[in-house]
C-alpha cells in the first residue's frame, strides 16, 4: 500500500515507571514475515537482506541516586530507627519550660547535647533528624554535633518545612508552606553534613479530610521529596494523619488510605526515585478522644494492611511516628507489627516516645546528664527490640500519654 514506509522507519516510544524515563530507540519493524502477500515479493527479498539493529535501552540517572539508596538502606537496618529531636526552638523552649529551664540557646544546646552523646547510642538509633539551629550547634569542646553522630554511626538529618499554616476556605485545615527556597536550603544543608530530611505535613480526619487539603499534602511531599533527592538527601515523607478528634480507627484507616494513594501518585508523577525514600506514617487508632481503644493487635493489622495496598516493597523503610501515643503504647503497636515479615524495614522515628522521661529526669541539671542518658539508651534499647518483634513490657515504660491537641513542630 502507499502509506507503507519503503524502509524501515524509526519508531521512539517513552515510557515511565515510578522512578525513572526510559526510552527504546532505533527498533525497526522486521518486514520479512509479512512476505509477498502484503507487500510484495521484491520488498520483501529486501528486506530479508538487512539484518535488524539491536535495540538501545537509555535510562536517565540522578546525580546521587547511589548515595541516596545507600543512605536510606543504611537507616533502615535491623535493630534501628530515627531519634527525632527536630522540634522547633518554640516547640523545644516548651519541652524546657515545663522541666522548669529557661528556654535559651545554652540550654537547648546542653540538652541536645545530651542527646546527641549518649554512649551506645549508634547501637540502636541509625539517624537523627535535627533542627536547623542544631545541624550548626557543637559540643563544648568545639566537636559538631554532626561529627559527634557521625562517629557513632548515626546518620545526620534535617527538618526542612517551614511549618503549618491555615487552608484558606477549609474546614478548619491546614497546608505545609517551604517549597520557596527548598533546593538551596537542601544544598547547603547536604555541604554541612546532613543526609536525609523530613517534611511534615497533614490530615485531619475530624474535618473531613477535603479532597483540596488531601491534594495540597500530597502534591507539597512530592515536589519536596523531588527536590531533596536532586540535592543529595534522603526525603523522609510524612502525611500525618492527625490523631485529633472522636473517629473510630476504621474511619483513620479508609482517611490513611486516601492519603497515601495520592502521595504515592504524586511522588510518581514527580519522578521520585522510591528507593531512595523513607516514610513517616502515623500508625493506623483511634482518635484520641475516640472512647472505643484498640488493641496493638488491632492496630497492627489494619496499619499493616493499609501499608500493604499502598507502599511497593521498593521502598526499604516505614518509619512510624508516635504521634502522641504514649511510651509503652507506641512500642507495644510497633512490637506487634513485627511479629510476621514485612516487605519493608517497620520501625520508629519517635521524639516524644523517646525523650518524654529523659527531659524530666535531666530538668537542667548536669548532675543528671549521665542517668538521662541511660533512660534514653533503654528507650531506644526497647523501640529496636520492638523492630525486631522481641519486645516484653517489663513495667519500667511509663504508660502517660504525650499527646497535645493541634500539636505543632
Amino acid at each position: 500500500p502507499r502509506w507503507w514506509p519503503r524502509h524501515n522507519p524509526i519508531l521512539p516510544v517513552t515510557f515511565h515507571n515510578h522512578s525513572r524515563i526510559f526510552t527504546m530507540a532505533s527498533i525497526t519493524m522486521n518486514t520479512v514475515g509479512l512476505k509477498a502477500n502484503f507487500v510484495g515479493t521484491k520488498v520483501s527479498a529486501k528486506a530479508a537482506k538487512t539484518a535488524a539493529p539491536v535495540a538501545k535501552m537509555v535510562t536517565k540517572c540522578g546525580p546521587y541516586d547511589a548515595e541516596l539508596i545507600e543512605t536510606a538502606n543504611k537507616i533502615a537496618t535491623a535493630g534501628r530507627g530515627i531519634l527525632a529531636m527536630d522540634e522547633s526552638n518554640g516547640t523545644c523552649g516548651k519541652r524546657l519550660e515545663a522541666v522548669g529551664v529557661e528556654n535559651v540557646e545554652a540550654n537547648r544546646r546542653a540538652y541536645r547535647d545530651l542527646l546527641v552523646s549518649t554512649p551506645g547510642l549508634g547501637d540502636y538509633i541509625s539517624g537523627a533528624i535535627l533542627f536547623e539551629e542544631t545541624l550548626y550547634q557543637s559540643k563544648l569542646d568545639g566537636t559538631s554535633f554532626v561529627d559527634t553522630l557521625n562517629a557513632s554511626g548515626v546518620v545526620p538529618g534535617i527538618k526542612v518545612d517551614k511549618g503549618l499554616v491555615p487552608m484558606t476556605n477549609s474546614n478548619n485545615e491546614s497546608w505545609c508552606q517551604g517549597l520557596d527556597g527548598l533546593a538551596d536550603r537542601c544544598a547547603a544543608y547536604y555541604k554541612q553534613g546532613a543526609r536525609f530530611c523530613k517534611w511534615r505535613s497533614v490530615v485531619s480526619v475530624e474535618a473531613g479530610p477535603s479532597e483540596k487539603a488531601l491534594f495540597d499534602c500530597a502534591y507539597g511531599l512530592a515536589r519536596y521529596a523531588a527536590i531533596a533527592q536532586e540535592n543529595g538527601l534522603v526525603p523522609i515523607v510524612e502525611p500525618e494523619v492527625l490523631l485529633d478528634g472522636t473517629h473510630t480507627i476504621e474511619e483513620t484507616y479508609e482517611v490513611a488510605l486516601k492519603i497515601w494513594a495520592q502521595t504515592f501518585k504524586c511522588m510518581a508523577d514527580q519522578g521520585v526515585m522510591f528507593e531512595g525514600i523513607l516514610l513517616k506514617p502515623a500508625m493506623v487508632t483511634p482518635g484520641a478522644d475516640c472512647p472505643d481503644r484498640a488493641s496493638p493487635e488491632k492496630v497492627a493489622e489494619l496499619t499493616l494492611k493499609m501499608l500493604g495496598n499502598r507502599v511497593p516493597p521498593s521502598v526499604p523503610g516505614i518509619m512510624f511516628l508516635s504521634g502522641g501515643q504514649s511510651e509503652l503504647e507506641a512500642t507495644l503497636n510497633l512490637n506487634a507489627m513485627n511479629q510476621t515479615p514485612n516487605p519493608w524495614h517497620v520501625s520508629f522515628s519517635f521524639a516524644r516516645a523517646l525523650q518524654n522521661s529523659v527531659i524530666k529526669c535531666w530538668a537542667g541539671d548536669e548532675s543528671k546528664t549521665e542517668e538521662a542518658q541511660k533512660i534514653l539508651l533503654a528507650r531506644c534499647k526497647a523501640n529496636s527490640d520492638a523492630n525486631l518483634g522481641k519486645f516484653e513490657a517489663d513495667g519500667s515504660v511509663t504508660d502517660e500519654r504525650t499527646y497535645e491537641k493541634g500539636y505543632v513542630y
